[in-house]
């Protein structure tokens, strides 16, 4: 047998070494039940470390001796939350990240904090303080690791609702188990050092009955036990240390495909079961072993109630079977192999070439354990053998044989060949290389026969006249059959190998095509697509809906459910198991469900359909659907993730808007209304002391920068209504000019300092527009000219026709556009740079306002940096004529 490959360190182990660098290290003082002295050994322990020991929150419970022993440690203050009316003293979080200290005490790890904390729960804040890198001691009781707590109701018969999450307790570095016999904690709760008296007295005829603290002893032990054994497994995985260790049980069961697999499984589970340790289910693939479809169905069988009675199912790829098991065993840590004795060949028991036996011989230190059964009813494995092979291939090495033949006889005219058998094994290899084994063989013994009549004396005859000739004739046959089946074995293991290059690009390509697709839709879509083309077999994708699970995409498109399938689905999604057929839930449903998980929730199941009469799904062909399935759920994960990124980004681009147009409103507002009110209050303080003409000017300024207020709040309003997509047109005919001279007439009313020249084409005709918004429009070009233009500019407002349209342009010889603004200024809160005429104090909406309005007419906007000598900004806006609907 060859030896195992040299021990490597697991990549896992490593990992997890890794990412637990720069992370505080944590300590679990655990008890079987409270009173057992957990907050006593943790302040004993405190006190002999040398470190920087801080209290965080200890809870004495009024224990005197617990109480001496803070005594001298440095305390954090509690932290006072305002809960039902009274302040609740908390456990400060902030202050412990600030401080950082070498070492903090903080008891009772379930704990539930006060609504308003940081973290609902205290182990969440142990879990940011060991981030942080600050090491952490703690306690705990049995009854509140989660996976504990229904046996722990079975047994006591009081529900504990505080807990902590397994995943959190296994992230302990230490677990140090405090542990007292039940008489001597009866004896303390007796004498008052748990509870008073009173409660002390309930607590006895309930909680703290003799058989449950029994009970919950025991639990403790186990948990601890089970966690320094998987410790011990991972320290030898990381440190590439071959076992077995036998510290602690583990048991490794060999399912095959003979007729016990699903014995041998139950075996190894009451093995488990007996000495409380864990189990390994482990099937291995011998590359050019071809086994038959029943085997086949054997070692699933046995794969699944392995998985369904808690063992870790592993899948090994091996050519010697034997030491991979073995180098299996030690690299697990190993301590007991269970495996069957199917009823071996007569050839195979004539030499003693078993599992069993090589087990046995090479497996120094590991237990064997044989599952015997009745000679008559146990069954030997059967390999599949290779195919016969179509007529082609025996025509081919019958042709060959004869052309060797014919080259031989005319070779032995011209040279005498010493041993002219040699071209015989050009006619074996020819069909063994092209055909397979079958046609080789059959190659083989043609060739044996046609050697011993053509080219063996007496020749035309079957005779062989001299032993030596009898002997090479032999050999011949031997060597000749010998290398068809190794020539043919090799092809065999070549087209193993092309099926799983072509089963592993196609999973690359299913991959690749998956990550061009953003879209879910699309994704799901695709993903049924390809599965369905992949295994030649209908594929239903269903999603998690609002009423409940719902059929995204199939293929082929318009395949139903019934409603025995649809409940199998549903199964497999609530339990995250896989459902219908070939399972142990539902399996008369003629389609297999797996679910898909988007990190850590389902977000629904696949389905493959697999037809009663047809090819049940095979190993392989289940582990490349597992294989698509995961690569689906991850798309669909990263499609999610590309959303709510989506989302987000949308969120924040929205909060920017909204923070740039609450800047911008509050200044643009403040300048109006301070002016309003200051007219108002000088008309309300002086109104009788002022001549007519003053207050007439005052009312004016009340009015001007109303509509100035007004006119900014229309902008607000039509921005809204523009990337809403319901900005409503109330078109009719409007003259143009009357249009313009009015936005004009408005600007100068409102102190229009600029020159204005209106130049209209004469003859301009009537467009089909909304006037109140078009009106809007040319009044937020003009203003943003006389905003930006300077006070003394000119400007220059023109129209005239060009083909069916009407081209409109506000010209100004102000200082221009600055060229790096000009691709942006029609853009939302695309402001002048402080300097200019308005010092960039504007609200950025007036021109992207415009250009909406003017492009929901099916005009066009465009602007120009600088007209003249560089100076100048002109905007042209070009409308369409138009007609009535």
């Amino acid at each position: 047998m060859n030896q195992p490959d040299p021990q490597r360190a697991s990549p896992e182990a490593l990992l997890d070494q890794a990412r637990q660098e720069g992370r505080g290290r944590l300590r679990v003082f655990m008890g079987a039940a409270p009173g057992v002295g957990k907050t006593y050994a943790m302040l004993q322990a405190a006190r002999a470390a040398k470190a920087d020991v801080v209290i965080g929150v200890v809870e004495t419970h009024g224990r005197q001796e617990t109480q001496d022993l803070a005594e001298g440690i440095e305390v954090l203050p509690r932290k006072s939350i305002l809960y039902r009316g009274r302040l609740v003293p908390e456990f400060d979080l902030e202050a412990a990240l600030a401080r950082r200290p070498g070492l903090l005490l903080v008891d009772e790890y379930a704990h539930s904090n006060v609504p308003g904390s940081r973290h609902p729960k205290r182990w969440q804040d142990v879990d940011e303080l060991l981030d942080a890198g600050i090491d952490v001691w703690t306690t705990l009781n049995v009854q509140h690791v989660e996976s504990l707590n229904d046996v722990v109701q079975r047994i006591t018969g009081v529900r504990v609702r505080e807990t902590v999450p397994d995943a959190a307790f296994q992230d302990a570095h230490e677990i140090v188990l405090v542990d007292l016999p039940p008489d001597e904690l009866l004896k303390r709760l007796a004498e008052g050092k748990v509870y008073v008296q009173d409660t002390a007295t309930r607590a006895v005829q309930s909680f703290f009955k003799p058989s449950n603290l029994l009970a919950l002893r025991e639990l403790a032990l186990r948990r601890v036990a089970a966690r320094v054994d998987s410790d011990l497994v991972a320290r030898m995985q990381g440190g590439a240390i071959e076992g077995p260790w036998a510290a602690g049980e583990r048991i490794m069961v060999c399912v095959g495909p003979d007729g016990s697999a699903t014995r041998v499984v139950r075996e190894a589970k009451r093995l488990a079961d007996l000495t409380g340790g864990s189990w390994f289910a482990v099937s291995v693939e011998q590359p050019g072993r071809t086994i038959d479809a029943q085997g086949r169905r054997r070692i699933a069988e046995a794969v699944r109630l392995a998985e369904s009675l808690g063992g870790e199912v592993r899948q090994l790829v091996a050519a010697d079977l034997a030491g991979e098991l073995l180098r299996f065993a030690r690299f697990q840590n190993v301590t007991q192999i269970v495996i069957g004795q199917a009823r071996a060949g007569r050839f195979r028991a004539l030499f003693g070439r078993t599992l069993a036996d090589a087990l046995v011989k090479s497996g120094n230190g590991i237990a064997v354990h044989v599952l015997t059964s009745d000679s008559r009813q146990a069954e030997p494995v059967r390999l599949a053998l290779p195919a016969l092979g179509s007529w082609r291939g025996y025509l081919v090495a019958a042709l060959g044989v004869a052309a060797v033949v014919l080259v031989g006889t005319w070779i032995e005219r011209f040279v005498a060949l010493p041993n002219i058998s040699m071209l015989f094994l050009m006619a074996v290899l020819v069909p063994a290389i092209r055909f397979g084994i079958w046609p080789a063989v059959f190659a083989s013994f043609l060739s044996f026969l046609a050697y011993n009549y053509f080219f063996i004396n007496p020749v035309r005859t079957f005779t062989v006249a001299r032993p030596h000739e009898l002997l090479a004739l032999g050999i011949f046959l031997i060597v000749a059959v010998l290398t068809s089946a190794i020539a043919g074995r090799a092809r065999e293991q070549a087209d193993a190998a092309i099926v799983r290059m072509r089963a592993t690009r196609r999973l690359y390509e299913f991959t690749r095509k998956l990550s061009a697709l953003a879209d879910e839709k699309a994704l799901v879509e695709g993903a049924v697509a390809e599965i369905g083309a992949m295994l030649d077999r209908s594929v239903v994708i269903l999603r998690d809906g609002r009423n409940g699970l719902v059929p995204a995409a199939a293929v082929p498109a318009g395949n139903r459910l019934d409603t025995a399938s649809l409940t199998a689905a549903r199964w497999a999604f609530e339990h995250d198991e896989p459902a219908g057929a070939d399972t142990g839930t539902l399996p008369s449903v003629p389609w297999l469900f797996l679910p898909l998980r988007q990190q850590e929730r389902r977000i629904g199941v696949i389905g493959i359909e697999v037809e009663p009469s047809g090819e049940p799904l095979d190993g392989e062909m289940r582990t490349l659907l597992d294989a698509l399935a995961g690569q689906a759920s991850i798309a669909l994960d990263r499609a999610g993730l590309a959303r709510e990124m989506t989302d987000v980004r949308m969120a924040a681009e929205t909060e920017r808007v909204r923070n740039i147009l609450l800047a911008s409103i509050s200044h643009d507002f403040r300048t109006p209304l301070a002016s309003v009110l200051g007219a108002a209050s000088s008309l309300l303080d002086y109104g009788e002391r002022m001549s007519a003409a003053e207050r007439q000017d005052l009312l004016a300024q009340v009015r001007d920068e109303a509509e100035h207020l007004d006119g900014m709040v229309r902008n607000l309003l039509s921005m809204t209504r523009l990337e809403a997509g319901a900005l409503d047109l109330r078109k009719d005919w409007v003259d143009l000019e009357e249009v313009l001279n009015r936005v004009v007439a408005v600007a100068r009313r409102r102190g229009a300092t600029q020159r204005f020249t209106l130049q209209v084409q004469a003859g301009l005709p009537l467009v089909f527009a909304d006037q109140n918004l078009l009106g809007q429009a040319l009044g937020n070009v003009v203003g943003n000219a006389i905003r930006h233009a300077g006070p003394a500019a000119n400007v220059v407002v023109a129209a005239r026709q060009e083909g069916s349209a009407v081209q409109v342009s506000i010209t100004d010889d102000g200082p221009g556009i600055d060229p790096a603004l000009l691709p942006h200024v029609f853009e939302k809160f695309a402001r002048a740079a402080q300097g200019s005429a308005d010092g960039g104090e504007g609200s950025g909406l007036g021109l992207a306002i415009a250009k909406g309005i003017i492009e929901a007419h099916g005009g066009a906007v465009q602007a120009q940096g600088s007209v003249e000598n560089g100076r100048g900004a002109r905007i042209v806006m070009t409308l369409p004529i138009g007609e009535r609907d």
